[in-house]
């Protein structure tokens, strides 16, 4: 199955603002409601889209730590081992398997820098298989979107 330009308009529409019902998105592309329907689980089947988030602004609740940690390990063999138990640190919220310095990068949000310390003292840093982090605090969030295929397209 391919996708096509209905498609990636759909997709388009969809990445500006998730919350756009299927007959708004078919009135903006002038075809049937069914037609955006059809389309969208077709896309599912095909993997290209893979579920819904619900983006939650956490400082907003409290927790206002939003850190990446470039993590080293001791052996690049034993990152299964380590991936599954930071999947137990309720905090990290993103994992990577990166090339370059680290071996992975993760994404935790804590409540305060206490917390912080607490998650990497307590939780991460005794993970067998972790050598050392290096951990970035975020100051800003300037930027989070999905590609834009149209302006690509366009040679914006």
């Amino acid at each position: 199955m391919e996708i096509d330009q209905v498609d990636l308009k759909i997709l388009e529409i969809l990445t500006q603002n998730a919350d756009t019902p299927y007959t708004e998105v078919a009135k903006r592309l002038q075809v049937s409601d069914g037609t955006i329907h059809v389309r969208m689980r077709r896309m599912k089947e095909m993997g290209i889209i893979k579920g819904a988030q619900l983006v939650i602004d956490y400082s907003k609740l409290g927790w206002d730590i939003d850190a990446f940690l470039g993590i080293y390990l001791d052996r690049s063999s034993l990152y299964d081992e380590v991936v599954t138990e930071l999947k137990k640190i309720p905090e990290v919220v993103e994992m990577h398997y990166t090339t370059g310095a680290y071996s992975i990068f993760v994404r935790i949000i804590c409540q305060d820098t206490k917390h912080l310390k607490s998650v990497l003292h307590d939780k991460i840093q005794k993970v067998n298989g972790i050598q050392r982090t290096e951990t970035f605090i975020t100051l800003d969030k300037s930027l989070v979107r999905s590609i834009q295929f149209e302006a690509i397209q366009q040679g914006q």
